[in-house]
């Protein structure tokens, strides 16, 4: 008797064959996959829709796009892997995850970069098509690793991805190039089968995106549709998984990443305020998605501008805040150097003007795809003179709407240049968010100078004098009697007019300095998560949030008197910080970069503070932060 398809029947008279019976599924709380090939095998959109569908799903999903620094690196090289990471789960999660459960390699160089990542006995899938001798050789293996037996700890399945695509798009007549583009789709529908997810968003999406190319619409179909079936028709793989709905609070969440965020909550902030929003800057990785989000927001009174240079786009910026609009740049690390002397200038003239900063490896050109918390020092230093600006950084790609509508509130309220301290990490990965009701947004009072007669009955104008808070007003130029000086040179206190006075200097750089310390009085203080005083206390910034509080947590189910506490506020710190500090034997400060924060919390508190740094490119593993937890509790 000859053995069928499963599915299959004859028609001569036999009894059928039987289907395969009903795959077991496996039920899991969380799941942490990857998918790596070459920078042109789609990894990225792969990733994505495999993210969208999981939030569609209910699952709490958090991401790690890893974009390869080389434009156009040879194929099939080290250099040009990109890889997609998402851990999604059934209740609340904080990071990408650790190690893999599941690695999809598209070729030996994405095998080779990505394979230590991979937990033992987890699930490799590879495009056994592609491991010819001239790849291998371009991926440095002097052997073949699927027949060599140095997989063997893994539970290896070599698909034949490429040969598969091929025949599932035969019928369209797409020449090899164009058939092989669609293999993503491929892997992508494997992957779904394997952890139990439905086609329904992708397939919608790729009617959507290719409804003007029927072809390759059908092309994508098929392939999704035919990976997803070699799934459920071979016995290679003798289970898949299920990731339950994650438990969390009711209301409309959509998946966004940390740019989305940021320009969707500068838009909001100048709707609550009333003001045009002017965004000037000059592409630069990884912030040039923040440009791209805005520049689709016309119709909410947003205005963008590509401009010539990174000092165009600030000073661009500065005149946009000088004619009573909010005016906004964004960049990375080497464009905050070039923005210094401006920065300067908006410090002196005392102009709300925002500053992104999306952080990446440095110095110079660094590592322009990865993540670093490079810059904190330069956010709080880097400028000439006495020059002190607010410093914000949010803590996950969601909290990025909420501390971009913060950094407009208190550039506005104080009248200061404010820098936001984003970073690669928050900025490319993904969360869910739950969507706020803008009628529920805090308005941001504006209030424009308005002209006023003196004793002798003629407008007078002061605009250097200062509020309760040391806050000088905002007059829009054109407005009849408001006419003042302004650029860069010292100002004399009340008139404005230039003055080289030394008294007058000292008084004046003592006044700017103060008026930013004022703005602790604003902000929230500094709260804990875990005891009110213990053994550790675990301080934080920006995007090592999750990996920390996730640390945390792991060392309070274990009973330790571990605490953690995240500075989002960075200039000036919150009013109740150096009370928190002294509350806890051991500070611990995790960072991306030398011991940054570090620094600042020894020369401003006196605390001697533990650092534990990584300057990879890479964000923390929850197992490093643990394990130094461990290490100091020991001491």
């Amino acid at each position: 008797m000859t053995v069928l398809n499963p599915g299959t029947t004859r028609s001569t008279g036999e009894a059928p064959v039987l289907p395969r019976p009903p795959i077991p599924v496996e039920e899991i709380g969380e799941a942490t996959i990857r998918l790596a090939g070459d920078s042109g095998d789609g990894m990225q959109l792969a990733g994505t829709q495999f993210t969208h569908t999981s939030a569609l799903l209910g699952n709490d999903i958090s991401t790690l796009p890893d974009f390869p620094a080389e434009i156009r690196a040879p194929a099939g090289t080290l250099a040009g892997v990109s890889g997609f990471q998402i851990h999604f789960s059934s209740s609340d999660i904080h990071t990408p995850g650790d190690q893999l459960n599941t690695l999809v390699a598209m070729n030996p160089a994405a095998l080779k970069t990505n394979l230590k990542d991979l937990e033992p006995g987890g699930i490799l899938i590879v495009n056994s098509d592609a491991f010819s001798s001239a790849d291998l050789h371009k991926a440095g293996y002097p052997s073949n690793p699927l027949e060599d037996g140095s997989l063997k700890g893994y539970r290896v399945f070599a698909v034949p991805i490429t040969k598969l695509n091929r025949e599932a798009v035969a019928e369209l007549k797409l020449s090899p190039r164009e058939a092989d583009r669609c293999k993503n789709f491929f892997a992508l529908g494997l992957v779904y089968w394997l952890y139990e997810r439905s086609l329904e968003p992708t397939l919608r999406w790729i009617q959507t995106k290719f409804s003007k190319n029927p072809s390759i619409m059908e092309a994508n179909t098929r392939a999704l549709k035919a990976g997803y079936n070699y799934g459920e028709t071979t016995e290679a793989m003798p289970v898949h998984y299920r990731v339950s709905k994650a438990k969390i609070p009711p209301g409309r969440y959509r998946k966004i990443t940390g740019n989305e965020a940021l320009a969707l909550g500068l838009t909001a902030a100048s709707k609550q305020a009333g003001l045009p929003l002017v965004y000037a800057s000059y592409p630069i990785t990884p912030a040039s998605d923040i440009l791209h989000q805005l520049a689709e927001l016309k119709r909410y009174g947003v205005r963008t501008l590509q401009a010539e240079d990174e000092i165009a786009a600030i000073g661009a910026a500065i005149g946009a805040a000088f004619a009573g609009a909010l005016g906004v740049t964004g960049t990375s690390g080497p464009g905050i150097c070039l923005k210094s002397e401006a920065i300067g200038l908006a410090v002196m003239t005392e102009l709300p003007v925002v500053i992104i900063d999306v952080q990446r490896g440095g110095p110079s050109t660094g590592l322009p795809t990865k993540t670093e918390q490079a810059d904190l020092l330069q956010a709080m230093f880097g400028r000439n003179g006495e020059c002190p600006v607010c410093v914000l950084a949010p803590c996950s790609p969601a909290d990025c709407f909420h501390m971009a509508f913060e950094a407009v509130r208190l550039a506005i309220g104080f009248m200061t240049p404010v820098i936001l301290l984003s970073d690669g990490y928050l900025a490319n990965g993904a969360e869910p968010w739950l969507i706020p009701d803008p009628a529920r947004l805090p308005k941001i009072p504006v209030q424009f100078a308005q002209p006023h007669a003196g004793s002798n009955g003629a407008a007078v104008f002061h605009p250097y004098a200062r509020d309760a808070r040391l806050v000088r007003p905002w007059a829009v130029p054109g407005t009849p009697g408001l006419e003042h000086r302004i650029g860069g040179l010292e100002k004399e206190d009340i008139t404005g007019n230039v003055s080289y006075d030394p008294a007058n200097h000292e008084h004046m750089v003592r006044t700017r300095a103060q008026k930013i310390a004022n703005i602790a009085k604003d902000i929230p203080e500094l709260t804990v998560t875990g005891p009110s005083e213990g053994d550790v206390l675990v301080l934080g910034w920006g995007g090592t949030y999750g990996s920390i509080i996730t640390a945390c947590q792991r060392a309070q189910r274990k009973g330790w008197k571990v605490a953690q506490a995240h500075l989002r506020y960075l200039n000036p710190m919150p009013r109740n910080t150096g009370e928190v500090l002294k509350r806890y034997r051991k500070v611990l400060i995790p960072e991306l970069n030398g011991g940054q924060l570090r620094l600042l919390i020894r020369a401003t508190y006196l605390v001697d503070a533990v650092g534990l740094n990584k300057i990879q490119g890479k964000p923390f593993l929850v197992s490093e932060i643990e394990a130094k937890i461990e290490e100091l509790l020991r001491c």
